[in-house]
């Protein structure tokens, strides 16, 4: 096998900071010619954690019944008198400030369940 002259990486996220992993590609067409198969590379995106979809909800019911402990920005802490803080919500910068006004005692995660 040999690499085509123009074998080159794409990367559609640098801007976004994604890693990509070079994945190589053979032309099949190019043994039925009579020639040597030619590899190409192309970029394929590394597994990442999926970030949940921003949507805004109109309540706290209603985003519970997806987000079962709330959703916070990263780096929050639950504010509590009882001690236990709430500490498995889901982390979303994006997600929380669709649904901030959800957030009554302002600690950054909204409709937090206790």
């Amino acid at each position: 096998m040999r690499l085509s002259g123009s074998a080159t990486l794409i990367s559609l996220a640098v801007a976004a900071g994604l890693l990509f992993a070079p994945v190589p590609v053979v032309d099949a067409a190019a043994p039925a010619a009579g020639r040597a198969p030619t590899v190409s590379i192309i970029a394929s995106a590394a597994p990442s954690v999926a970030q949940p979809v921003a949507k805004k909800y109109r309540n706290c019911a209603s985003l519970n019944r997806k987000y079962k402990h709330g959703v916070g920005k990263k780096g929050a802490k639950d504010h509590t008198s009882s001690g236990n803080p709430v500490t498995n919500f889901t982390r979303s910068n994006s997600l929380y400030v669709k649904n901030r006004h959800l957030d009554r005692d302002h600690d950054k995660i909204a409709c937090e369940k206790h």
